[in-house]
């Protein structure tokens, strides 16, 4: 899909040099993988402290059973 962005060019010649990226496309695909990894993370840092866990658990027992 082809997308016209107005990117500041001197942060994406910085990105690019930084980066090691070969062209421009392949710093914003990077760009927006970090980004979204990062988003992700903070999901599940928001479950912490929300999800009950079984104190009775034994996860040494589970990695017996291989």
């Amino acid at each position: 899909m082809a997308t016209n962005l107005q990117i500041d060019d001197t942060l994406i010649t910085k990105a690019v040099k930084l980066g090691g990226h070969k062209t421009k496309k392949e710093a914003v695909n990077y760009a927006l993988m970090e980004y979204i990894q990062r988003m992700e993370q903070e999901k599940v840092l928001d479950l912490f402290g929300k999800i009950d866990y079984d104190s009775d658990y034994d996860y040494k027992s589970q990695r017996n059973k291989r």
